[in-house]
């Protein structure tokens, strides 16, 4: 008998262990990324007051992306989520992974709101 592995369940228990851990706030908002099998979304949260500063995803029109669930989508969203983040006089974040391991489109996020101009 095989055991089923719900591996959307254990990224949430990650997520969870990581929040009890970094908080935003309106110096030092929180950068949270969400992958779905298509999309990626970012938002830059105060979790202080509860609010949403900053989001950028892949289902923005204006980008006019080719694929949508790759490295380089998710770059363009991490660039855009900065960019929105810098145009509001956000530099500082800190960086919440979702749960997810640091690795393929969520470095790939990272890396793009990096160079262009957030720090965390």
């Amino acid at each position: 008998m095989l055991k089923k592995i719900d591996r959307n369940a254990n990224r949430k228990a990650r997520h969870s262990r990581v929040r009890k851990k970094i908080s935003g706030s309106s110096e030092l908002p929180r950068l949270n990324v969400y992958r779905s099998g298509k999309h990626i979304y970012a938002q830059i949260i105060d979790d202080v007051q509860g609010a949403t500063l900053v989001s950028a995803s892949t289902l923005d029109k204006s980008l006019n992306l080719t694929s949508t669930h790759n490295k380089e989508a998710a770059k363009t969203i991490g660039e855009l989520v900065a960019k929105r983040a810098l145009d509001k006089g956000i530099e500082n974040v800190v960086f919440d992974r979702g749960g997810y391991i640091y690795h393929g489109r969520i470095q790939s996020h990272a890396d793009g709101a990096r160079e262009a101009g957030l720090k965390f």
